[in-house]
């Protein structure tokens, strides 16, 4: 196993337990992380038919509220430097919220009316059924369009976090857990072979112990047979003979 394999470590109990605790939050992170993401494509496909149910209706919306134009110019004639004329202000406002997917932030757009309509009565004279036809073929191609706008923009942003979620998931899965597990597997080795080092080591003292003690076993025969009391060795404290005194 290469050193760049595994994480460079001094192998001991501590680091081993550290590893451990290393490793049980990687799994942990990728299994939250697995989960995040199988959230975020559940409603990144939702979104995604969503928006295809939308831009279908759209077309349709579309298609209508042109030929409402259509037959509105038939009948009125050319109203369009009438309306540009008369515009103060925008009727229908859009306004931003959020939503919060798994932890993502999602920016959700939504219409609103502001103020009164300003041509409530116009076509008054002539061609009211169609100016009434086209306000509300186009009202609802503007609601349309702000709920494509905000389910394009979510379904990009989802796009994005899928992809770097996908990536970290990937990363934990194919390279931090089985680096920590490379490494704490080098650190249990290293310290199998550091406890039969110490096995081995306990033997060999146990061993040259054994050795010297049948030595000294054998010198004892030795000298017992010479008739030396070696069980019973003289006692120097109660040796009763006196020293002569020493003049100087």
């Amino acid at each position: 196993m290469s050193g760049k394999d595994r994480i460079a470590v001094f192998p001991s109990r501590m680091a081993q337990t550290t590893m451990k605790s290393r490793l049980a939050g990687a799994q942990k992170g990728h299994s939250l992380l697995k989960k995040k993401a199988d959230a975020l494509t559940l409603r990144f496909r939702a979104i995604l038919k969503k928006i295809i149910e939308t831009k279908v209706l759209m077309g349709e919306v579309m298609k209508e509220a042109a030929f409402s134009a259509a037959q509105a110019k038939f009948v009125i004639g050319d109203f369009n430097h009438v309306v540009l004329q008369n515009v103060t202000k925008a009727q229908t406002k859009v306004r931003s919220k959020k939503d919060n997917v798994a932890g993502v932030t999602l920016p959700v757009f939504e219409h609103y009316g502001d103020g009164s309509d300003s041509y409530e009565l116009a076509g008054l004279a002539r061609g009211g059924q169609q100016v009434s036809k086209i306000k509300k073929n186009y009202a609802k191609a503007v609601e349309l369009l702000v709920e494509l706008a905000s389910l394009q923009t979510s379904f990009i942003t989802l796009d994005e976090v899928i992809k770097i979620t996908n990536r970290r998931v990937n990363a934990i899965e194919y390279v931090i857990i089985p680096r920590i597990e490379r490494t704490l597997q080098y650190i249990i080795t290293e310290l199998d072979e550091r406890e039969r080092e110490e096995f081995f080591r306990l033997k060999k003292v146990q061993g040259k112990k054994k050795a010297i003690k049948a030595i000294a076993e054998i010198k004892r025969l030795e000298l017992k047979a010479l008739g030396v009391d070696v069980d019973n060795p003289a006692d120097m404290l109660k040796d009763t003979h006196e020293d002569e005194d020493l003049l100087f």
